[in-house]
């Protein structure tokens, strides 16, 4: 009989030798964030691409603060299920402005983005049911999809016609039916036609969940779905997720989620961020359109379309028309297709789309370790070569980065993800 420990050790050296061969090995780089998209790795300071802050409110005192106080008059944890040791006044306060917010009866926060997505969807459709989501949609909500044991159905991205299809060819056969889909798509920045899919759903008896993760705080208006999911993490600068929803689909999935019922409820300093930080996004209204509209603080990029492939770097401080590296990422610039480029120096690495199926791969150059910085003081020349041999990197005139600004560099980072940055 074999040592179970070595066949496990066996078989984790022969998982990492085929990631490595394949260029999708994932590593750690220790990196610390600071205010303005500034971040410092191996005694560099870069500007981040790659975070989500997208309003800078992170690093707001006003939302430090409150995390601050929090704690110090809390504790650092919740200690448990919130249907254990109750409710905390923070919660109930953070679950009401969040409904409120969306226009919805009531909200549930959950323990983070993928727990709520996990949790949702088995909560409400079971083995008899159907679930058609977009095929661009996050991995979390196929996760969810999955667990719930529907019947799951993937329709081409944002196309209401496949959409339409399928329905005709499925929804019969099914008690409950669920569409997934998301506000903004995370990797290309486009957003589903919700009107047009909320009429459609509606045609059908079939329910919506829109993950709006990438619209909070940034593209908000227009038409709501009846189930309005999203994070705490990203334009809140805190840690989450929540639903909202009508009080009754709100109580149900109090007793039926199950990432939910058995998970620790959100620590008091990430409820009492989140709560400055809606407070900010409500009070100064300036700041939620920037990311989509305001005028850079210097000479701008050339953009041009309306879907973004990969983010554009940064000038230096107080300069103008800097170089940087902008990865196109398209479907098929991948590492898998591109290893000379991932091994060339300090590139930086694609991220796999987040989603369950078909056009995993084709992402653009963000996420794990060492994706989206850009150097301030240019990009390394191995980067430039090899990047542009292998035709994943094109070199583009990118505005100076009016540090000194309050939120001109977040506001730069969320404008990267709307706009393709023309090639000079």
């Amino acid at each position: 009989m074999s040592d179970s420990g070595t066949s496990l050790e066996t078989f984790a050296q022969r998982k990492l030798a085929e990631l490595d061969a394949s260029a999708l090995r994932r590593r750690l780089r220790p990196t610390i964030r600071s205010a303005g998209a500034l971040a410092e790795r191996d005694g560099r300071t870069l500007v981040s691409f790659s975070c989500n802050d997208y309003l800078g409110l992170a690093n707001e005192p006003r939302v430090i603060a409150a995390a601050q106080g929090a704690t110090a008059r809390y504790g650092a944890g919740a200690g448990g299920s919130r249907l254990v040791t109750g409710n905390h006044p923070l919660l109930a306060a953070l679950e009401e402005r969040l409904a409120h917010h969306k226009g919805k009866e009531a909200a549930l926060v959950f323990g983070s983005g993928y727990l709520a997505n996990l949790g949702i969807t088995p909560a409400l459709v079971g083995p008899r049911d159907l679930v058609l989501a977009d095929a661009l949609s996050h991995s979390c909500l196929w996760a969810g999809a999955r667990v719930s044991g529907a019947e799951v159905v993937r329709f081409r991205h944002n196309d209401l016609a496949d959409l339409r299809r399928l329905l005709d060819r499925h929804r019969p056969a099914h008690k409950r039916a669920l569409i997934l889909t998301e506000r903004v798509f995370s990797m290309d920045g486009d957003r589903a036609p919700l009107p047009e899919m909320l009429a459609l759903a509606a045609d059908f008896d079939a329910w919506t969940l829109v993950d709006d993760a990438h619209g909070l705080g940034v593209v908000e208006a227009g038409t709501r779905a009846p189930l309005e999911m999203g994070t705490l993490s990203k334009s809140l600068g805190s840690y989450g997720g929540y639903v909202c929803a009508s009080r009754a689909v709100i109580d149900l999935l109090t007793s039926r989620a199950r990432s939910f019922v058995y998970t620790t409820g959100l620590p008091p300093a990430s409820a009492a961020a989140a709560l400055a930080a809606l407070d900010i996004l409500e009070a100064e209204p300036e700041r939620r359109p920037a990311p989509a509209a305001r005028p850079p603080p210097h000479r701008p990029a050339r953009v041009a379309g309306s879907r973004e492939r990969g983010g554009a770097g940064a000038g230096r401080r107080g300069g103008s028309g800097a170089r940087a590296l902008h990865g196109t990422g398209g479907p098929g610039i991948s590492r898998r297709r591109h290893p000379s480029a991932h091994r060339a120096g300090r590139h930086r690495p694609p991220a796999d789309r987040p989603v369950g199926g078909a056009y995993r791969g084709a992402g653009r150059r963000s996420g794990g370790g060492g994706a989206g910085l850009a150097l301030i003081d240019g990009a390394p020349s191995p980067v430039r070569e090899r990047g542009r041999a292998v035709g994943c990197m094109k070199r583009v005139e990118a505005p100076s980065l009016g540090l000194d600004e309050p939120y001109a560099a977040s506001t730069a980072c969320a404008r990267s993800r709307a706009s393709r940055v023309t090639p000079t």
